[in-house]
């Protein structure tokens, strides 16, 4: 069979689970399959969901029994689905495949028609095994898309920022409250605030919505830290600084480390996984808004001196 199988990158994870009907509508979600892969194929229990009957044809299912025999049976896709056992020595054998979480691996099969999205649990007993097929062409056009961000502006259509697709977004309220809500790409002028249907809104609508509401948003990027160390040179002051939060929470470490705090703050930010773009990022947020393009630590380069602002197609789609 003319298949190549790789690891699924981070936008395409986003695509192994269900998601919303307008979402796997656009990407050309056909369906998915659940499965409890036992010691051998044979006790393999699964259960076929139908996402899109139209595209669920008879080429399609011919093409996904070959699909599934081959990744049982021949030995260039490393009996992958073999059994629990084999579908364990793979994913050992392909550690980029994790998530990151130390139990699902994900990798994607592609034919010339299909793209398949394997999400693996290969320490579960239960629903170890979840396929979900797509029309290639469609989701690769709706990924490619999706690559230009999520808009966020004024009901006058000034820009406010953008965050990649399946960032969050933290909604402030007048009342001092907020919540975080997790977005998704739905087209350039549409998307999809928390998931469901009646969670979709064009940009202009949603901008018209919070200013009704007398409610500021701001990203949360997934490119920045929960929080990180920050020095202030003026107090010698080593503070802590909380992502989506104004100003910094004073640390009782200035007191111990005086002029020295910048090393350590560089030093403990280091050692937390905070690069000094993201800590710089971080920094500036803080102090001049959540939104403003120097709280992005891709602005930044690996020493966090802020770079030439590069010229990006803002879009002229209302």
């Amino acid at each position: 069979m003319d298949m190549t199988i790789r690891p699924m990158t981070p936008q395409e994870r986003m695509y192994s689970y269900t998601q919303s009907q307008q979402i796997m509508g656009q990407t050309g979600c056909i369906g998915h399959l659940r499965g409890d892969l036992g010691t051998y194929w044979g006790s393999l229990f699964c259960l076929w969901e139908c996402h899109n009957a139209d595209l669920d044809t008879k080429a399609f299912n011919v093409e996904f029994n070959s699909m599934s025999d081959a990744m049982r049976f021949d030995p260039e896709y490393g009996g992958i689905l073999k059994d629990q056992q084999s579908m364990q020595d793979y994913c050992c054998h392909h550690p980029e495949g994790s998530f990151g979480n130390d139990r699902e691996y994900g990798f994607r099969a592609d034919t010339a028609q299909y793209a398949y999205l394997l999400r693996l649990n290969p320490s579960q007993d239960e629903n170890n095994l979840y396929i979900y097929c797509y029309r290639r062409d469609f989701l690769d056009r709706h990924m490619m898309h999706a690559e230009r961000g999520i808009r966020f502006i004024t009901p006058n259509y000034k820009e406010l920022f953008r965050i990649p697709d399946g960032d969050s977004i933290r909604i402030n309220r007048e009342d001092g409250t907020h919540t975080d809500k997790t977005c998704r790409y739905i087209d350039d002028t549409h998307v999809e605030v928390g998931g469901g249907w009646d969670r979709i809104f064009h940009i202009g609508q949603f901008a018209e919505q919070m200013e009704r509401c007398g409610n500021t948003v701001i990203p949360l990027r997934s490119a920045l830290p929960e929080r990180c160390y920050v020095y202030l040179p003026t107090t010698h002051e080593i503070g802590i600084v909380k992502k989506g939060e104004s100003g910094y929470y004073r640390s009782d470490l200035s007191t111990v480390y005086g002029e020295d705090g910048k090393d350590f703050v560089d030093e403990m930010n280091r050692s937390g996984g905070v690069s000094k773009a993201q800590a710089a990022a971080m920094s500036a947020g803080s102090m001049f808004g959540w939104a403003t393009p120097a709280a992005d630590p891709a602005n930044y380069d690996d020493q966090g001196k802020l770079m030439k602002p590069k010229h990006i197609d803002r879009g002229d789609a209302r």
